[in-house]
């Protein structure tokens, strides 16, 4: 085994500061707008409904291919049992054997390259399908087919490695997304994985431990971001090293699977803990440049993010369907449940919301498949906003099953009764929360977006360390910015009674969103001039704007949608209509609340209390529990180097 250069096998965390973080997610984050984007201009007070409606249409050759391709899973589907997963914590071999032989692992590939080529709305609907019979289901397909090597190598990948992975992938080739490790969340500054180039540069030795790596336990093929250490610049005088993607052969010698995690939902998933310990990766395995690791990332996270709005819509629909049936089952003081107020204004919720998270989830995936506007601040909303109300639309059904909600399927069946899986819904719904960007990530994430005109227009106003005469300039420039800007935030098409008149009575919740989106901008723009650089570090008031944005968005996306149901078919769309005004009245109710909260709230003083906890100030408050995990381990365990040679316990289904 010949010394690759800089010979180091090591993979400590390094040490970075603020600023070190903030640069690299700045590097690798997309700052022009060739495109449109509806979702921005609502932060910045410009409604520009024609950009979302009429939504775009797919062409009648992709919707009959897409149709048929539902109606064969739907049928498949219904042949699979959930309850076999959810007791042997795997999705068995049969099963993936059957979803390869459907298509379904390569729902987005090319046909040229042997895949279904269906756009995202199709893959969307089918994932909704499989993640309601389970929701291992979605993830493993969109892990791999959404994050996974189709995605990344299918828009960054070389004509050779299309060739030579895509047809794999489509024929049912299970594949990883390896980002996250042990020590390395949110932060890819302090990715230890390291990628150091032989001395001939024709392969890369990967050293690292990778965390919560979806579908690593059985995947054949891997995409794995490492560090490769700079080495000055190349023979074009471009600059090498970063965060770069391989392709990784997933029973690559020096490759082992050391842990299969297991969660308090998604029992299925086949998620673990990966060790690469000197493994030798060719270099046309390279995916795009050197360095361009993070933005592959994030480029392919963009449009991935949709598979979980879809499955959201999904789970919302069978949370709705179960309460349905059962308020109108179960009767109590004479009545069915249903019909006492405090469960209907539930059921009134849940239908309301559902209809608004296939609304959100449709507009946002047509926006994508038409590849007209930029969506990026959409798809990023829709995984906020779906990940959030799923959720809550769950944990009202099980409010509304009551004890039978708690209780476990398989104790009900054994009982006698209908085996309803309310509990294991809540489980496995709670991860989208978490994973492909947590709620927290996303909501600061999306306001860097929301924010970027001022931090360009303020320049220097926005940062800590630049001086008075800097910042004395950088006020000059802004002036101009502004004394343009806020007079349009003043006045505008929410304001005439005669507006969006063709939407009929969902003309009004039109009007409202316009209204509020200027004075989202107007508020934006003073946190801006209250806190200047400081604004970053004001998560929660940032949060809260992200909310009102994405409640707008999801206002806008219920009744263009109403108005695409009543062009096919009137009856349905008059109940579209009410749907769609329930949910828009809800909403609003929420919008009001969270701009009071903007500068009515707890923060400083939510802040100072945090920092005594932190400091150890409240420890007496802890006294009288026992804490059984202490003294079980560290709490991140350590990522040393592994053995150099160890069995890949990769468990194979073809």
């Amino acid at each position: 085994m010949s010394t690759p250069a800089g010979g180091s096998a090591a993979t400590t965390t390094p040490h970075v500061t603020a600023e070190d973080a903030r640069n690299a997610a700045e590097a690798a984050r997309e700052s022009t707008w060739d495109r449109p984007s509806f979702a921005k201009g609502l932060y910045l007070g410009h409604f520009d409904l024609g950009l979302i409606h009429p939504h775009p249409q797919a062409p009648d050759d992709d919707v009959a291919r897409g149709d048929t391709f539902l109606q064969e899973v739907e049928a498949y589907a219904r042949t699979m049992d959930a309850s076999v997963i959810e007791r042997d914590a795997q999705i068995p071999d049969e099963y993936l054997a059957g979803l390869a032989k459907l298509g379904v692992f390569g729902m987005k590939i090319p046909r040229e390259y042997g895949g279904l080529g269906l756009n995202l709305t199709y893959y969307g609907r089918a994932l909704a399908i499989l993640g309601s019979v389970h929701p291992a289901f979605g993830a493993l397909v969109s892990a791999h087919q959404s994050i996974g090597v189709p995605e990344p190598v299918k828009v960054f990948g070389s004509k050779e490695q299309k060739q030579k992975y895509l047809p794999r992938c489509a024929a049912g080739a299970v594949t990883a997304f390896l980002l996250t490790e042990p020590d390395v969340g949110s932060d890819p500054a302090r990715m230890a994985c390291a990628a150091v180039p032989s001395e001939d540069g024709s392969e890369y030795i990967l050293d690292g431990v990778k965390l919560w790596t979806t579908n690593g336990v059985i995947a054949e093929l891997v995409v794995v971001m490492a560090v490769v250490p700079s080495r000055g610049p190349d023979e074009n005088g471009k600059k090498t090293g970063g965060i770069t993607a391989f392709v990784v052969e997933a029973d690559s010698p020096g490759i082992t699977v050391e842990h299969r995690n297991k969660f308090m939902g998604l029992r299925g998933i086949e998620n673990g803990v990966t060790r690469f310990h000197q493994v030798r990766v060719p270099a046309e395995n390279r995916l795009g440049r050197e360095g361009q690791g993070l933005k592959i990332a994030l480029t392919t996270l963009n449009t991935g993010r949709l598979s979980i709005p879809a499955m959201a819509a999904g789970a919302g629909k069978w949370s709705l369907k179960i309460a349905r049936e059962w308020s109108n089952a179960r009767t109590q003081w004479g009545h069915p449940v249903g019909e006492h107020e405090a469960v209907g204004k539930k059921l009134a919720f849940m239908a309301a919301t559902t209809f608004a998270l296939e609304a959100v989830f449709e507009l946002s995936a047509a926006l994508a498949d038409a590849g007209m506007k930029d969506v990026r601040i959409e798809a990023a909303l829709a995984k906020l906003w779906s990940s959030e109300m799923s959720y809550k639309c769950a944990d009202e059904l099980v409010q509304v099953r009551g004890g039978r909600g708690y209780e476990t399927a398989e104790s009900l069946a054994a009982r006698g009764e209908r085996a309803v899986p309310a509990e294991q819904l809540l489980r496995d719904l709670r991860i989208n929360r978490i994973f492909e960007g947590s709620t927290e990530i996303m909501h600061l994430l999306i306001a860097r977006e929301a924010v970027d005109a001022h931090l360009a227009a303020a320049g220097d106003l926005a940062s800590t360390t630049a001086s008075l005469q800097q910042k004395g300039r950088a006020a000059v420039a802004a002036s101009g910015f502004y004394a343009k800007w806020l007079p349009q935030l003043v006045v505008g098409k929410g304001l005439d009674p005669r507006s969006y008149i063709e939407f009929g009575p969902l003309a009004k919740h039109l009007r409202f969103v316009e209204r509020e989106s200027r004075k989202l901008a107007r508020q934006t723009f003073y946190g801006m001039g209250r806190w200047q650089g400081r604004l970053e570090y004001k998560q929660a008031f940032l949060g809260r704007i992200v909310d009102i944005g994405a409640e707008l968005f999801a206002i806008a996306a219920c009744c263009s949608r109403v108005e695409m149901i009543r062009l096919k078919d009137p009856v349905q769309g008059r109940s579209a209509l009410k749907l769609a005004d329930a949910f828009a009245s809800q909403s609003r109710l929420r919008v009001e609340v969270l701009f009071s909260e903007l500068w009515h709230n707890t923060d400083d003083a939510d802040s100072s209390l945090s920092a005594s906890l932190l400091a150890g100030d409240y420890a007496w408050l802890e006294d009288g529990i026992i804490d059984v995990s202490e003294g079980t381990g560290p709490w991140i365990a350590d990522a040393a180097p592994g053995p150099t040679k160890q069995e890949n316990q990769h468990r194979k289904y073809r």
